[in-house]
Order: structure tokens, then C-alpha cells, then sequence
């Protein structure tokens, strides 16, 4: 082979090696950028409108994932809501004096409330068919003191999870806090355990709702500050961030999965914005 071939052959060689590397880079870019987690597009929700008294709604929760009803409350008053998904026809059942409460959960058909010092509040679910309900169970002082939005209940393995959205101990740290409880029959529940989330890589990481998706078994957190939806893997290691856009979100708040892996994102109100909860289609 003569000289000039050679040349040829390691030229051509070059600007494939370049192009390959170029396409790599750019797949590499796009990946980085995704505005939307897997199966979902977060640019076209299906929007249910809250009363009047959901203006400033919190949290969500199913029960065994049917969305049938949603359950939710809001932050200034002591009152767990029930209302079919697309209606506005609420019924409320009264099971503390008002306060800062801010998710709300179900597990083995209990409702359990989540006050913004860490105190919990659970009932048994039969009893919204009430508008109050004297068989309330306290759960006071079973997590540090602090600041917290977010609760998750989970009935595969009987666990309840609290995050901490501003707690002393988290202070200095770039990691987050987090308990583990577990719930008795009864309505009452045990500190079992803590975990952490190193949050260092989040600008202004301050949880307001968490879950665990139904069918990938990830969670998902919402953090209202910087309007993020963060994914984490079972073992609370982050695997990735999206925006979430302003004009869409108002004021994220709660979270919720239903057993198709649907997601629902509740907003807080504002002057010019009602109240709302967002579904997301999964599409596998």
C-alpha cells in the first residue's frame, strides 16, 4: 500500500473516530437536559379544580391507590377532605383544633396527618364518613424538632416515612433527614430507624411531599422552594432532577401515585390561581 492510501485510510479514520465521539457527546447532552421523567410529560396535566376550601391545599393521599377519591387537607385547619377526583363535592371530617398540617397518608385503612412540628395525628378511615371524629390517636414528639411537609405511608412493608424540610441537625450538613416509623394496628407508631439524603448536588433541596412509585418502586419527591421533582432509588440515592415550570406548578405541595403509576401533584392557591391537583399519565 502506498504512502497516499495510508494517508487516506488514517484520515478517514480520524473523522469517524470524531463523529462517533460527537454523537456520543450530544446524546450525552440531551440525556442531561431531559425536562421529564420517564413516562411522564410534564407539560400536559389533566387538572381538577379544588373548592374553596382547598385553596390551600398540602397534601394528597389514595387509599390502596384508587383514585376514585382523593383525601387531602390544607394547611391551617384540622380537617382531613374527601371528594371524587373532578368534582368539588367535598366532605370533611374534623380530628384536631386547627394547626400547620401539612401531608396526610393511609395505611391499613387509617388516615394519618402529619403536623408541620413532626407531631402525627392517624384515625381510622371509616370515620370521614363523619364531620368529626373523637378517635384520634396523638403521636407527639417521635422525631426531633423541626420543620417537616412531607409523610409516605407505605402498606407493602407497614413503614411510615417522614423527611425533614428544615431541621437543625441538617444545618451545616449537605444531607437531609429522614425517620422511620413503623405503624401499629392500633393507629399508634414506633420509631424504627433514620435515613439520610445527601442532597448537596439540589440547590435549595426543601422537601414538601414524597412517594414511592407503585411499579419502578422509586421515589419522588417534590420540593416547593425550587419548584424540583427529584427521583431517588430505594436506598435514597438521587438519580435525577427536573424543573418544574412555574407557569404549570403554582405552589407544589403534595404528591401521589395511583396503583397504574398515575401521578398527581397537588398546588396550593393564589390570588390569581385557584387551588388544584395535576395528573400525569404513565405511559410505560
Amino acid at each position: 500500500m502506498n504512502k497516499i492510501n495510508k494517508k487516506h485510510i488514517l484520515i478517514g479514520t480520524a473523522i469517524s473516530l470524531f463523529i462517533t465521539f460527537l454523537t456520543a457527546s450530544c446524546v450525552g447532552k440531551k440525556d442531561k437536559i431531559a425536562e421529564n421523567p420517564p413516562g411522564y410529560d410534564l407539560s400536559k396535566p389533566k387538572k381538577y379544580g379544588m373548592p374553596d376550601n382547598l385553596q390551600e391545599i398540602s397534601g394528597i393521599s389514595f387509599n390502596k391507590g384508587d383514585n376514585t377519591f382523593v383525601y387531602a387537607q390544607q394547611d391551617e385547619d384540622g380537617r382531613l377532605f374527601k371528594l371524587p377526583l373532578g368534582t368539588k363535592d367535598e366532605t370533611k371530617t374534623r380530628f384536631a383544633k386547627k394547626g400547620d398540617y401539612e401531608d396526610v397518608t393511609i395505611i391499613n385503612n387509617w388516615a394519618i396527618l402529619l403536623k408541620s412540628n413532626g407531631d402525627l395525628f392517624s384515625f381510622p378511615l371509616s370515620e370521614t364518613k363523619n364531620t368529626e371524629t373523637t378517635n384520634v390517636k396523638e403521636n407527639i414528639g417521635l422525631v426531633p424538632k423541626g420543620e417537616y411537609e412531607g409523610m409516605f405511608a407505605d402498606e407493602e412493608s407497614g413503614q411510615v416515612y417522614i423527611i425533614c424540610k428544615n431541621c437543625k441537625e441538617d444545618k451545616d450538613s449537605k444531607l437531609t433527614s429522614g425517620y422511620t416509623l413503623t405503624f401499629q394496628n392500633n393507629g399508634t407508631l414506633k420509631l424504627k430507624g433514620t435515613f439520610k439524603i445527601d442532597a448537596g448536588k439540589i440547590d435549595k433541596f426543601r422537601p414538601s411531599a414524597l412517594a414511592i412509585h407503585p411499579l419502578t418502586k422509586e421515589w419522588y419527591i417534590v420540593s416547593s422552594v425550587n419548584k424540583a421533582l427529584v427521583i431517588l432509588d430505594a436506598k435514597w440515592q438521587v438519580k435525577n432532577v427536573y424543573h418544574l415550570n412555574s407557569n404549570t406548578f403554582n405552589q407544589p405541595e403534595g404528591i401521589a401515585f395511583d396503583k397504574d403509576g398515575n401521578l398527581y401533584i397537588s398546588n396550593e392557591g393564589s390570588e390569581t390561581q385557584a387551588g388544584n391537583i395535576l395528573r400525569f399519565d404513565y405511559k410505560k
